[in-house]
C-alpha cells in the first residue's frame, strides 16, 4: 500500500509542476490564475496522500 501511496504522489507533485510550468507560460491573467489553483489543489492532494502514508506507518505496529 505504502508504495502505492508514493507513486501517486510523486504523480501529484508531477501535476503540480506541469501547472505551474503553464501558469508561468501564460499572459492571460484569468488563465494564469487558473493553473495556479489547479497546482495547490495537486499539492493539497499530494499533502494528503503523504499524511494517509505517515498514518499508515504509525499505526503499522498497532495493526494485528
Amino acid at each position: 500500500m505504502l508504495l502505492q501511496l508514493s507513486e501517486q504522489i510523486r504523480e501529484c507533485y508531477r501535476h503540480a509542476k506541469e501547472a505551474r510550468r503553464t501558469a508561468d507560460a501564460t499572459t492571460n491573467p484569468n488563465t494564469k490564475a487558473d493553473f495556479l489553483d489547479v497546482e495547490q489543489r495537486w499539492l493539497s492532494l499530494a499533502h494528503s496522500y503523504e499524511f494517509a502514508e505517515r498514518l499508515s506507518g504509525f499505526m503499522k505496529p498497532y495493526a494485528s
